[in-house]
């Protein structure tokens, strides 16, 4: 186990590498890259790894990642594949939480209590994320390592399912649920002081609210996201609140959807929703890639209306960045809404209904895992049967309109729920002592048995298809070179594409051309006494050398 201090450096797993979002982004993707901006910036880590598939220039990550004048922290790029650098930090985190596969390369390369992992729940929605999280329970996942989840309600859900998997795998194998990781709730952040600085601009606000049309008197409702029915939420409960409020105060509102839609046969879906269902509010799609414009929308709006109804959902954002601009929330009572914001506080909390267990739900997702209905399909059925109460998000919207004031304290009060909570720093700090508190577990433990290093389903090919060649390539298989062959054919190949194909792992020409007059003056006569001849390092790559030579005839392996 590496004896460092895990709160000076943490390293982690980016495979994407592209420390950026692209338009349209998903929410994932965007809470990731916060996520390691603000470890970088509030986590006084003197170095931090940026483990990815791709070559990473450490200045990109530097720009992408620090403030320009920070100078202090060590930004380090390497392969997905090591695991030296996890051992020195003491903890590996990826922005997801599939643990299965880093668990067992650790094992294999580290050993089990050289660091701990660390996966962030984004959804539990899809059953391939669910039988990937699964996967812990079967895989080297011990419990120093964590699976973080951004609400009780995740946790909730998250540890009744490795509750029942535990269950089926002692029940299948007669044994005892198997060990799980650690589930600690950890929120999402948001930068408090950057939104309230886009809020508090009359000007902006005075010229968005004439762009639109509005007078002072006016309502502007705003939805931030995307524009998705099936991912995020039926906006008929949105436009009916809004057409109930609009009736029943008699003010002129207008709802701008701030977001972006998978299709624009959507964008045509949602406009006849808004017709048939709001005839009376104006219904304004704008571009939410638009930054310029969105910080404008966060300072010309009244209020923040999200009433999401989709499994997909667990945390929920926008609605911490719409408290941090000082605004009040209509949202629905549903997983992560009801942890982030407090009903009558700084947010009015609306009922959902939820479809009863045992009925049709399991044909549902029976559909989708057999790929009669896609993902977006099974999620967006099951949102169409979960109900979000329209007559209380009415009357909260409709009180919020009623009254300045009240939109104003609830507004401070988002504000403060931020700052105390939800803040980058403030969820930094949960993240340190949560390193902190694996680190302990971990020093405390004994290593657990590991009768096997590398996963049986995904090991080393050459032994987990040795039965499949007449021999294999021992150290005492003989060799000798091939009739009428000599080092300068095994040069010649050096303009002949296939047969460099796939040449990174083996030893260079070179070296391959000069195992070959070894072998040819005597010098070597087994696969031994070759890599003998090398240094350390070069001899694993002679290994495969040795095999290149055999399959292209330049080398003889029979008596």
């Amino acid at each position: 186990m590496a004896g460092s201090d895990v709160a000076s450096r943490l390293s982690i797993l980016h495979p994407a590498g592209a420390l950026s979002t692209k338009a349209n982004p998903f929410g994932k993707d965007v809470a990731n890259l916060e996520l390691f901006r603000a470890l970088a910036r509030h986590g006084g880590f003197e170095q931090l790894d940026i483990l990815s598939q791709k070559q990473l220039a450490e200045a990109d990550l530097r720009a992408a990642l620090l403030d320009r004048g920070d100078q202090a922290t060590r930004i380090v790029a390497a392969s997905v594949l090591n695991t030296a650098l996890p051992a020195q930090s003491g903890a590996l985190l990826r922005g997801q939480p599939d643990l299965f596969d880093i668990a067992w390369i650790r094992r294999a390369q580290a050993g089990d209590r050289a660091y701990s992992l660390l996966g962030l729940v984004h959804t539990i929605a899809p059953p391939f994320m669910r039988q990937l999280m699964a996967m812990a329970s079967v895989g080297p996942v011990q419990p120093w390592d964590a699976v973080i989840c951004t609400s009780p309600s995740v946790r909730d859900a998250v540890a009744r399912m490795y509750a029942e998997w535990g269950e089926h795998l002692a029940e299948r194998t007669g044994g005892k649920p198997p060990p799980q990781p650690q589930l600690p709730i950890v929120p999402l952040g948001v930068d408090g002081a950057a939104f309230a600085a886009m809020a508090d601009r009359p000007e902006a606000r005075a010229r968005r609210r004439a762009a639109l049309g509005l007078a002072d008197e006016d309502i502007l409702a705003l939805w931030v996201g995307r524009l998705s029915f099936f991912e995020k939420a039926f906006p008929q409960p949105m436009f009916r609140a809004l057409q109930r409020a609009a009736q029943d105060t008699g003010a002129k509102i207008t709802f701008a959807l701030a977001g972006w839609f998978p299709t624009e046969l959507d964008r045509g879906r949602y406009e006849q929703a808004a017709r048939a269902c709001a005839p009376d509010v104006t219904i304004r799609f704008l571009d939410g890639n638009d930054r310029e414009l969105l910080g404008e929308l966060w300072a010309a709006s009244d209020l923040f209306l999200s009433l999401v109804d989709n499994i997909q959902e667990t945390f929920g954002i926008t609605p911490l960045e719409a408290m941090a601009a000082g605004l009040p929330v209509v949202a629905s009572d549903w997983d992560g809404y009801r942890y982030t914001m407090r009903d009558g506080v700084e947010a009015f909390l609306i009922p959902t209904l939820g479809g009863p267990p045992g009925g049709l739900g399991a044909t549902m997702t029976a559909r989708h895992v057999f790929e009669i209905d896609s993902y977006q399909t099974f999620v967006g059925t099951v949102a169409q049967f979960t109900a979000v109460h329209i007559g209380r998000a009415a009357a909260a919207i409709a009180e919020l309109i009623r009254s300045p004031e009240l939109r104003r304290k609830m507004g401070a009060a988002g504000r403060a729920r931020v700052a105390g909570t939800f803040d980058w720093p403030v969820v930094v700090a949960q993240y340190q002592a949560l390193l902190d508190e694996l680190a302990a577990i971990r020093a405390a433990a004994k290593d657990p048995p590991a009768r096997r290093k590398t996963n049986p389903v995904k090991g080393d090919p050459f032994n987990d298809f040795a039965g499949f060649p007449t021999l294999i390539a021992s150290l005492d298989l003989p060799l000798r070179v091939a009739t009428g062959m000599g080092a300068a054919d095994v040069l010649k190949t050096r303009d002949t594409e296939l047969d460099q194909a796939f040449g990174y792992w083996r030893a260079s020409l070179d070296d391959c051309a000069e195992a070959v007059r070894l072998v040819a003056a005597g010098k070597a006569a087994s696969v031994r006494e070759v890599l003998l001849a090398f240094p350390q390092e070069k001899r694993r790559p002679m290994e495969l050398g040795l095999l290149w030579l055999a399959k292209q005839g330049f080398l003889d392996w029979l008596e």
